[in-house]
């Protein structure tokens, strides 16, 4: 009993710690008062004002394109990454080509801030492009170290799948491409989701990297956030982040809802061919 009401205590400290902090911002977007940690009465006026901040609108809308894009594309470099790791086998400079892919998980940002940098700056010179600091190389910069986290979730997931449908499919005549396309992606589809919405997350949260490789024009809302704190944090960043809250947890609620249908039809499904059998 002792146990049971130790653990308990503690799963409840742990929730405490996660979601008060979101209570409380959530709480302090309908707060009268324009300093954030003076509670001035309810009010809603500050997601009225939200609404007609075009810097701030202008930079979440930033934020998510760049998430949205560089998340795209280090999926399909994280999966042919993943691939290369999983289904090649040893072969020559892997142990090399490995570390190189892991790296940036390790990497400190403002090492790899400070590279891109430099490396964008050289480019330039040489080639003419990229044209200065904006978009463009936010995007590439994201793309670069998010692709880490997806190359070692789709590693994980290549190296659990059972290689004999890829084989079998094989035997039968399939073309690699079309076992990939038909047998493998279609597996692998869960770890595709999470590493997007994990490379969407990181880049979606990174300040540090794009502060270096930024331009004017081109600043996203972390910046935005971050700047903001040294003349006082607008109760109209709450009001932005209870909206980004609630997307998210709707996105969850119906994740959550699909895979319980899932799972529900998938034992209907086992129970009726238990049954024919």
């Amino acid at each position: 009993m002792k146990r049971i009401g130790f653990l308990s205590w503690a799963l409840w400290f742990g929730y405490a710690f996660l979601y008060v902090p979101i209570v409380l911002l959530v709480t302090y977007s309908f707060n009268e008062s324009r300093l954030v940690t003076v509670w001035g009465g309810f009010s809603t006026k500050w997601y009225g004002e939200l609404l007609n901040n075009e810097a701030l609108l202008s930079a979440t809308g930033l934020s998510l394109r760049v998430a949205a894009v560089s998340a795209t594309f280090s999926v399909i470099l994280g999966t042919c990454a993943g691939m290369a790791m999983s289904r090649f086998g040893r072969f020559r400079g892997r142990t090399l080509f490995g570390g190189m892919i892991t790296a940036p998980l390790v990497m400190p940002e403002v090492i790899t801030g400070l590279s891109l940098l430099l490396l964008f700056v050289a480019m330039e010179q040489v080639i003419g492009w990229p044209d200065g600091r904006g978009v463009t190389t936010i995007t590439i910069a994201h793309t670069t170290f998010t692709l880490s986290y997806v190359a070692v979730v789709i590693q994980s997931r290549l190296a659990g799948m059972d290689g004999s449908l890829e084989e079998a499919a094989m035997d039968l005549g399939a073309r690699p491409a079309k076992v990939f396309f038909v047998i493998t992606l279609p597996i692998i589809a869960p770890a595709l989701v999470a590493g997007w919405l994990l490379a969407f997350t990181l880049s979606l949260d990174d300040v540090v990297i794009s502060s270096f490789v930024s331009g004017p024009g081109s600043t996203t809302l972390p910046m935005v956030i971050f700047s903001s704190v040294k003349f006082g944090i607008s109760p109209q960043i709450n009001a932005l982040a209870t909206l980004m809250i609630l997307v998210v947890a709707t996105g969850i609620f119906v994740a959550s809802v699909v895979m319980a249908r899932q799972d529900r039809q998938r034992k209907r499904d086992e129970q009726m061919a238990i049954q024919g059998g």
